[in-house]
């Protein structure tokens, strides 16, 4: 959609409100609108001010003022908000008019067009699994003499002391603990709400090629999103998590992308599914393991050698190192597999297609920040190429099955947010190229991690703690 195609799409449903959209650096989107007769075609060249320096790791006080510049390719009419249409914005300096390298949205444009200047392709396509919980209500809170989570679900071991009300489901059909992949109705009492959710997506450009219930209790879901260019991909996951969120609150319910929000159950992914692209044609399929070709190969050799570093971008809270754990179905060795779901990366064998060979990369959750996410991914395939990185031996046995230190020659995920921080300290240099990330990007993610994540939780007592150690 071009700037006049989007003023022509305001007057022809009489839109009242611009609510103008980016992402700040820590990964949440941001909001704030103008009258739809404030926008003009100018304005999608000259932008409109604001605020940045109450954006965490932007900008000081003294520099605050920045552009939000408003791209026509990603105007949707909002669902949600009467007459509003919706634009995501990239941010600009106000004076040198220069994108904002700390703008993750610039990030992955500049991804997009370092892997076009390498001649190794001209697109990389990735296509989203986010997973997340519906849960009926939540109440957490953390103060000097307190700190407790409490979550409700109308479905789930939990619940099967309660008698049926109009909106619990104790007819008898409880999903139970890590019982609760593809279920149908009655026991799946959320696919009607999903099926609401789909049709909202697909309404709003976000093309949806399944839906379903999946293996945790407590309202754990999956969608499986149509493969797309990086920047397209990470527009739509912040669309499509806007979607989701308030098609669950005009129901009353929440939803939550953290990655570990149940202790002893199945935690949520933000699987990828990605391949290279040039004039239209995929570089992924050949005659090599698992049908790929030797570039795709190199590609998985390049994410598995850097894949501690990328985790801070990919994996970036304290919460995503508990999904990380064996018995979960979650990726914990950093190896590739050609059917294997607890290696990092798997090679689906559901469709002989050329057009469809591509690997699965399984660690990354949806606390991620997409843009930032997806480029280090790239960075970390396009590097792989370059260098010709071999990705090792594949782990085709079950690891459950190995003889003790049979499984010592395949190197495991980090098991802490330090450890991934750590090691984007330590190998970084790939990011770098064509000015990316920069060094200041990398520096802030940090510091950012180090003092509001990891600094946060270490200095709180855990409730866990007061049961191990009130009576010591």
């Amino acid at each position: 959609m071009t700037p006049r195609e989007v003023l022509a799409m305001c007057r022809e449903h009489e839109i009242e409100a611009i609510d103008l959209r980016f992402m700040d650096f820590p990964g949440t989107q941001k909001h704030f609108s103008i009258p739809a007769q404030i926008l003009t075609e100018k304005s999608f060249e000259e932008g409109f001010g604001f605020d940045a320096s109450s954006m965490y790791g932007w900008q000081a006080i003294n520099e605050s003022d920045m552009l939000v510049v408003p791209q026509a390719e990603t105007a949707f009419r909002d669902p949600f908000l009467p007459r509003t249409i919706c634009l995501n914005c990239n941010i600009q300096d106000p004076i040198t008019r220069l994108d904002y390298a700390k703008d993750p949205r610039n990030v992955a444009r500049k991804a997009d067009a370092y892997l076009r200047s390498t001649g190794i392709a001209d697109q990389i396509r990735f296509g989203l699994e986010p997973e997340f919980f519906i849960f009926d209500n939540v109440r957490f809170g953390q103060n000097l003499h307190e700190g407790f989570y409490h979550l409700k679900s109308s479905e789930g071991e939990w619940n099967t002391g309660e008698f049926s009300t109009g909106t619990t489901n104790n007819a008898g059909y409880q999903i139970r603990r890590r019982e609760g992949y593809f279920p149908i109705p009655p026991a799946d009492i959320l696919h009607p709400l999903r099926n609401e959710m789909m049709n909202a997506l697909i309404g709003c450009g976000v093309e949806v090629e399944a839906q379903h219930h999946e293996v945790a209790t407590g309202g754990q879901c999956e969608f499986d999103l149509a493969h797309k260019p990086l920047l397209e991909a990470a527009d739509l996951l912040l669309r499509f998590k806007y979607i989701v969120k308030n098609v669950a609150a005009r129901a009353g319910k929440t939803v939550t992308f953290m990655p570990k929000p149940l202790w002893g159950d199945n935690g949520s992914g933000l699987h990828m599914h990605l391949s290279l692209w040039k004039k239209g044609e995929t570089l992924f399929a050949d005659s090599g393991y698992g049908g790929l070709s030797e570039l795709a190969l190199h590609a998985m050799g390049g994410i598995l050698h850097h894949a501690p570093a990328i985790m801070a971008f990919c994996c970036p809270t304290t919460n995503s190192y508990k999904r990380l754990v064996p018995g979960y179905d979650a990726p914990i060795n950093l190896t590739y597999s050609f059917r294997n779901r607890s290696a990092a990366i798997r090679i689906p064998v559901n469709s002989s297609s050329r057009d469809l060979k591509r690997f699965e990369l399984r660690f990354p959750d949806g606390s991620a920040n997409p843009y930032l996410a997806m480029s280090a991914i790239t960075m970390a395939a396009l590097d792989g190429i370059q260098q010709k990185i071999d990705p090792g031996l594949p782990l085709d046995k079950d690891i459950y099955d190995l003889k003790p230190g049979e499984l010592d020659q395949f190197p495991s995920t980090p098991s802490r947010l330090e450890e991934s921080l750590q090691a984007l300290r330590d190998d970084h240099d790939f990011l770098l190229r064509g000015d990316v990330f920069t060094e200041d990007v990398i520096d802030t993610w940090i510091w950012y991690k180090s003092e509001r994540d990891i600094r946060n939780l270490r200095e709180r007592p855990h409730p866990s703690e007061f049961l191990m150690y009130f009576d010591i």
